[in-house]
This record gives C-alpha cells, sequence and structure tokens, in this order.
C-alpha cells in the first residue's frame, strides 16, 4: 500500500507503494485511511527534536477512517464503522486508567509484543508505527482501545481534526485547567490548537481572551473563533498583557512547543495564576522560571492531550461542531494528497496564515 516512510531524521519522507500491513489479531482493528491532519508534532520527529521511535517509520496521527476488519475479540466496532484515531490509547486496567486518567494510562496489552510479527513492515523488515496509528497511509492497523466510534454523517476532515488539535486544545481548557466563566485567558499561539482553546475558552465563558502570535494575520483572526484581544508576539508581549489585564491572567495556555512560549505564558499569569503548556516542546527542553512568582501560588503544569476521555470528549465535541458551538471546517486551510504532506509539514515553521492543512485519501 501507499504511505510517507520516515527513513532518516532532518530529511524528506519518502512516498513509497510498498508498504505491507498484516491482518489483525484479537484486540486490532483494521482501518481504512481517509483523512489524515498535518500537525507539527509530526514534524518534531521529522527533525529529530523527539526520538522515540526507531526508523523507519510512519508517521501521521490525526487520523479519521473506516473500519474494514476486526480482530476476533473486538464487540465495539465492526466494519463499516467510521472511526477517529488517537493517540492515547488506554488499557482500562492500570492506576491512571482506573482513576479516571486514561490519556497517560500506563498499562500494557496496546501495541504487539516485541519479537512478534510486526503490524507494519517493508520488504520482510518492520518498519514503526508512530504512536500506534501511522495516519500517514493508506491503511491503519491499530488496537480498538486506539478508536472512537463517529456519527458517519461527520466530515472525514472535520474527524480527523477531532482526534488532536480539537482535543488537545478543548481538553487542556475543559479538563486540565478548569476554566471557570469570567476568568482571564491569555493563549500563546494561534494555529490549530490554540484556535481550539480559544473556542473553549469562548463556550465556557471566559471574561476575556488574549490571543498572542508572532504573525499579526493569525492573531487577528483568532477574534473570528472567540479572542476579544489580539497580542502580537513581539518581546513585549508579557507586558503588553500583564499591563492591559491590571497584573495577568488567572490562566495562560503555551500552543506553540517552546520553551520561550513557555517560559512567556507563566509570566503572563497573575497571583495565583495557571500556565498550562499544551505544545510539544523539542524532548528534554528545560524550562525556567522566577522562584519569586511560584511563591505566591502561581503553577505551571503540562497537558497531556488535553488530559482526554476521548470515548468520552471526542462525541461531545462533535455534538458542538453540529449544532455550531464549534468552528471546525473553518480551521481547515487546505487538503492535499499523500505526496504534498512533506512539504506541508516543513512548512508549518514559516507559515502565516495557515491553521490545518488535512490529507485526502480516495
Amino acid at each position: 500500500m501507499k504511505a510517507l516512510i520516515l527513513n532518516e531524521t532532518g530529511q524528506a519522507q519518502e512516498l513509497i507503494d510498498d508498504l505491507d500491513i498484516d491482518l489483525p489479531q484479537e484486540h486490532e482493528v483494521l482501518v481504512r485511511t481517509c483523512a489524515c491532519g498535518i500537525c507539527h508534532s509530526d514534524l518534531h520527529f521529522r527533525q529529530g527534536k523527539w526520538t522515540s521511535f526507531p526508523l523507519p517509520l510512519v508517521l501521521g496521527h490525526e487520523c479519521s477512517g473506516v473500519v474494514e476488519k476486526v480482530g476476533s475479540q473486538v464487540r465495539y466496532l465492526q466494519p463499516g464503522d467510521h472511526v477517529v484515531g488517537c493517540l492515547t490509547p488506554f488499557c482500562g486496567e492500570c492506576e491512571n486508567c482506573l482513576q479516571g486518567r486514561p490519556n497517560i494510562c500506563i498499562g500494557g496489552g496496546l501495541q504487539r509484543a516485541e519479537g512478534g510479527r510486526p503490524r507494519l513492515s517493508r520488504k520482510g523488515k518492520p518498519v514503526s508505527q508512530f504512536v500506534n496509528l501511522s495516519g500517514f497511509s493508506e491503511m491503519m492497523l491499530v488496537h480498538e482501545r486506539a478508536l472512537v466510534k463517529i456519527d458517519r454523517d461527520i466530515p472525514m476532515d472535520v474527524a480527523a481534526i477531532m482526534g488532536c488539535a480539537i482535543t488537545t486544545g478543548m481538553g487542556a481548557v475543559f479538563n486540565t485547567a478548569k476554566v471557570r466563566p469570567g476568568e482571564t485567558v491569555a493563549v500563546i499561539g494561534c494555529g490549530g490548537i490554540g484556535l481550539s482553546v480559544i473556542q473553549a475558552a469562548r463556550i465556557t465563558g471566559a471574561g476575556r481572551i488574549i490571543a498572542v502570535d508572532r504573525s499579526p494575520l493569525k492573531a487577528e483572526a483568532a477574534k473570528a473563533y472567540g479572542a476579544t484581544d489580539a497580542v502580537i508576539a513581539d518581546g513585549n508581549e508579557v507586558a503588553a498583557i500583564v499591563e492591559m489585564t491590571k497584573g495577568g491572567v488567572d490562566h495562560a495556555f503555551e500552543a506553540v512547543g517552546l520553551a520561550a512560549t513557555a517560559e512567556a505564558a507563566f509570566n503572563t499569569t497573575k497571583v495565583g495564576g495557571v500556565a498550562t503548556i499544551v505544545g510539544l516542546l523539542p524532548q528534554g527542553e528545560k524550562v525556567s522560571v522566577d522562584s519569586t512568582m511560584l511563591t505566591f501560588d502561581r503553577r505551571v503544569q503540562g497537558s497531556s492531550m488535553g488530559s482526554n476521555r476521548f470515548r468520552v470528549d471526542i462525541p461531545r465535541y462533535m455534538k458542538m461542531y453540529e449544532s455550531g458551538l464549534l468552528k471546525v471546517d473553518e480551521m481547515i486551510s487546505a487538503h492535499i494528497g499523500l505526496s504534498e504532506v512533506d512539504a506541508a509539514l516543513v512548512a508549518l515553521d514559516h507559515s502565516d496564515g495557515v491553521t490545518r492543512s488535512v490529507a485526502m485519501f480516495s
């Protein structure tokens, strides 16, 4: 089958047509890929800023598709079902799952045993699967607990965006930070995840929502999604936010993936405020904060995929989309083919106005 394969970090992915995929085992599902969003996290791995998976590797994780086959023990899904993949599968049995935090599942059994038949291979050699999905391929073979069934009326491009950008951004507001009505919010980074944060803040009733981006176009465009103010990230954004809010915000969200923007988010918080780091920083990156500011009950926290319970959250976000409360179509800036994905990934570091490109499969 066709797929994009990463053979060497820092180099272009290769478009191939000879990737082999195995048949589903007991709890696995074979999915025909319909759409896959282009996310900055994929770029981090292409650039070598994260090296958690051995090469060769098939990237892609913001994906939707149709079930083709299911394993003998799968009861939740059947052929023909429309699904969204999520990179945080859950075992349902570990301590974190049982405490209602399946997004940080520490259990096993979700991947194939080492030394067994690989899910993906090429010319008889294993190919690594990216975060249990590998959406830059015509088919995906995944554990059933990495999938959520969706309504067949939902467009596949919209469904794909739900799997990462929407779930990560909105969950950071609803689940991780638990923003309350009337609170002030600053969002650094107005890409797909940042706009999802802004929309969730609007939906939850935040009193003021400040959009921050180095691109004046992106910062201003964020007002269409619920931002009340736009601030340009020109080196003076922290001082500007502290001044305009008379002391800082209740909640700051970092949605870029850089140490500098994470530190800026913390520095915009008021006494008792919280900075939530949503973006994926380069592996091992250190974030420095002023200890004096910590003394006054300021906090900085991470948010793993919006602290999601994706089989509950994604259907709810779908209903918000269907009711018109959540804008998703407007976030999709381009539909592209698999051959255009690598260039679209590289462009993420230099784009101005691009929100989310989606690779579409026939």
